[in-house]
């Protein structure tokens, strides 16, 4: 399998994506936006994998590149490619399948639990959900779920925290790939957004690594039920 990985930004990039690519002997190529780098064409990949980001999926006047990866998921999405969206990556799919992206009304930043929406079970990736586990968060924005969408998860701080769409498409707003060098440079380039808010957890916290194995197990579980078919 030959995966995909769109990095909008340097300090997040596939972090255990990596690590899976890795130990099951797959091709992860990086894709560095950011930076300029050429998208690739939908022949080069069978998943495509959109990462993070502090940018909001319609800053596409701040961040031109934006308007053109869009494109590269409609057409992936058109061309019945299996798709993974983390946070930004998310709500990039969710705009290109018309669902509107906002901010949210909370800001979500640090480890709090995650509850399997009541829809899940009608899919393979939400069927993969335990009813609730923890999860990393970090951002301000939401989407809502486009139509055809199966809602999958949720929490206190936001009720869309990931959607399935036709059983190819998963896009979750949580890090389930989150690692401890990943969580370390997110702290350490956007550390200014920890405003002590409700769900904003504080630095000490964030640096509490009790549930990155489970992260990662259900992570592999989720990629497993989305490429693998279990």
């Amino acid at each position: 399998m030959k995966i995909q990985c769109l990095q909008h930004v340097p300090f997040e990039g596939p972090a255990h994506l990596a690590i899976i690519a890795r130990d099951r002997g797959l091709t992860l190529e990086r894709t560095r936006v950011f930076d300029g780098e050429e998208l690739p064409g939908t022949d080069d990949f069978d998943l495509l994998a959109v990462m993070g980001g502090p940018m909001g999926a319609n800053d596409e006047a701040a961040y031109p590149w934006l308007a053109a990866e869009k494109k590269l998921i409609e057409r992936s999405i058109r061309e019945g490619k299996l798709i993974l969206g983390i946070c930004l990556g998310a709500q990039l799919i969710a705009d290109v399948l018309g669902a509107r992206v906002s901010r949210n009304r909370h800001r979500e930043i640090g480890w709090f639990p995650v509850r399997r929406g009541a829809e899940a079970g009608s899919c393979a990736t939400g069927r993969a959900l335990p009813a609730s586990f923890y999860a990393f968060h970090w951002h301000g924005d939401t989407f809502d779920i486009p139509a055809g969408g199966v809602r999958i998860a949720e929490s206190n701080a936001c009720r869309n925290q990931g959607f399935v769409w036709e059983d190819r498409v998963a896009a979750l707003q949580f890090h389930l790939e989150a690692t401890p060098d990943s969580v370390r440079a997110l702290l350490g380039n956007c550390g200014d957004e920890l405003d002590g808010s409700e769900f904003v957890q504080s630095r000490e916290a964030i640096l509490d690594f009790r549930h990155v194995h489970d992260c990662n197990s259900l992570f592999e579980t989720i990629l497993d039920q989305l490429a693998f078919q279990g």
